[in-house]
């Protein structure tokens, strides 16, 4: 099942990165009127950078983690097989 699953996670990864990033976008516009800034940029500030940074990887991996989630859950609810590990520990 696991090679079934592997191009609907590709997808599914692929759409929830442009999503996190548009999400970032728009929190960062509440904050900044200009864009967020960049490691090249040679002006900004460090305490800047870092919260745009912060702030960034946290939506991304928020977005992603949900994303992935739920096509497996979709995946499961049509298959009746989970892909990828389970723990039994949990």
């Amino acid at each position: 099942m696991k090679v079934l699953f592997t191009p609907i996670g590709i997808l599914a990864g692929l759409a929830a990165g442009f999503a996190a990033q548009k999400g970032f976008d728009r929190i960062w516009a509440a904050f900044d009127d200009h864009e967020a800034p960049e490691p090249e940029d040679r002006e900004v500030s460090y305490p800047k950078l870092a919260a745009a940074l912060m702030l960034e990887g946290a939506i991304f991996r928020l977005v992603k983690g949900m994303v992935d989630r739920g096509a497996r859950a979709s995946f499961a609810s049509v298959t009746g097989t989970w892909p990828g590990e389970e723990d039994d520990s949990r």
